[in-house]
């Protein structure tokens, strides 16, 4: 059975239109959730609203919306005018410009959602939108209306479809500054770096997402399923954590030599990198020594 379409409207490129459908690109049906209980009955709890000041339960003809001017103090907004300022959807995706896609930043990137064409009529005009950011390389930008808010969207190709994402707004992006000014800027030798990079080599790969694993959702099914038959759960031993103080030429070594058995590789990096042909071992309390005397 298809997926029921999250939206429905129109795509608009100038004159060029086309009826289409939204469906989200992701999902949490799949996430192991838990509901609270009582322990005594074991039947499901429900929440309920309490007045922070007077411990009240509040029923819900009461409840109202408030925006917290200062502490403790609120000013109240209706219903109608929170409807005063939405936006109305006209339904309609009006692509308003074409821009690389290695331009925009992906921390704006927000929510992804698939776009298909809406019935047989609209597949020739989808087609040929398409095709043509296809042949430009291009990432669309337009305006959408969701849940009565409007945003910004970026429009992609994918497969026979299209992606559409939504980005965020500057407003609601934090400024990297306050929390890299305070990084240092150590002086790091040539030698720790071409190690670094050597390792990074070793690891090299391509982006597939079928290997990635949710080792603690499939041990919390793992878990439901033995609590469900019965079954006595053992709790793991507490392992004591290894120091941190280590040498960080001696970690990009033992790294190194890790992958696989590259002992002989990491040495003959280590004479590249210092240019002669001694032991890393040597090269490294050199480099030491080097560091001391400056």
């Amino acid at each position: 059975m298809a997926p029921r379409a999250y939206w429905k409207g129109t795509l608009k490129l100038s004159l060029v239109s086309c009826p289409v459908v939204l469906y989200p690109a992701t999902t949490a049906a799949e996430k192991t959730r838990f509901h609270m209980i009582n322990r005594e009955t074991g039947n499901r709890l429900k929440q309920q609203m309490i007045d922070a000041e007077t411990g009240d339960i509040v029923e819900s003809d009461q409840k109202g919306r408030g925006y917290e001017l200062r502490k403790g103090k609120y000013v109240e907004i209706e219903p109608e005018e929170l409807e005063a300022v939405q936006i109305e959807s006209n339904h309609t995706i009006d692509i308003e410009s074409f821009v690389p896609s290695d331009e925009i930043d992906q921390r704006y990137l927000n929510h992804p959602y698939y776009i298909a064409p809406d019935g047989k009529a609209a597949v020739d005009a989808f087609a040929v939108i398409r095709d043509a950011m296809k042949d430009q390389d291009r990432v669309a930008l337009a305006k959408i209306v969701l849940t009565n808010r409007e945003h910004i969207i970026a429009i992609e190709p994918l497969g026979k479809g299209l992606l559409g994402t939504t980005l965020r707004f500057p407003y609601e992006l934090r400024d990297e500054d306050q929390f890299f000014d305070d990084i240092k800027s150590p002086k790091i030798t040539k030698d720790m770096v071409e190690l670094a990079g050597h390792i990074l080599q070793t690891k090299a790969s391509h982006f597939d997402p079928s290997k990635f694993k949710d080792d603690y959702e499939n041990a919390l099914k793992a878990l439901v399923k033995r609590k469900a038959s019965g079954k006595t759960i053992e709790l793991p031993e507490l392992q004591e954590k290894p120091s941190n103080v280590v040498s960080l030429m001696d970690a990009l070594k033992q790294s190194l030599k890790g992958r696989g058995g590259k002992k002989t590789a990491a040495k003959s990096h280590a004479r590249r990198a210092s240019g002669r042909t001694r032991p890393a071992k040597k090269t490294h309390r050199s480099t030491a020594r080097q560091r001391k005397a400056g």
